[in-house]
């Protein structure tokens, strides 16, 4: 089934309390994850909550990557969505498991843009 995007649900569980309630980090760590995807960077914008949390979205050329965490719970919930057939996805996956310190995880994915279109009519095709 062809499609203008994928998205996936991503859920991190049992994350470094510390680690994912710095925005520094947080930041660092998403960032190089687009970078390991081959994805293309055009804007990150993040926020420290008080007294714990970060969201933050990295804007890409080919959609974007957004996190959530609640360092209380040793939690982040990230979306990544992307058009193209270029961007590792898996990479960035194992990359975001491992800098996290995660033990558990899961993904959802979603095919967005699922079109009545002949294949050779999208020129996005994941």
């Amino acid at each position: 089934m062809k499609s203008l995007g994928k998205h996936l649900i991503v859920e991190l569980y049992d994350c470094d309390f510390d680690l994912i309630n710095d925005v520094s980090q947080v930041e660092k760590i998403l960032v190089e994850a687009v970078a390991i995807s081959k994805a293309t960077i055009v804007q990150p914008i993040f926020h420290q909550f008080s007294p714990h949390g970060v969201s933050g979205v990295v804007v890409i050329a080919e959609s974007h990557f957004t996190i959530h965490t609640w360092p209380e719970y040793g939690y982040c919930a990230l979306d990544i969505f992307t058009c193209g057939e270029l961007i590792d996805s898996d990479a960035s996956l194992a990359y975001l498991q491992k800098a996290f310190k995660a033990d558990n995880f899961s993904v959802m994915e979603i095919k967005r843009g699922v079109l009545n279109l002949p294949a050779d009519r999208l020129r996005h095709k994941p």
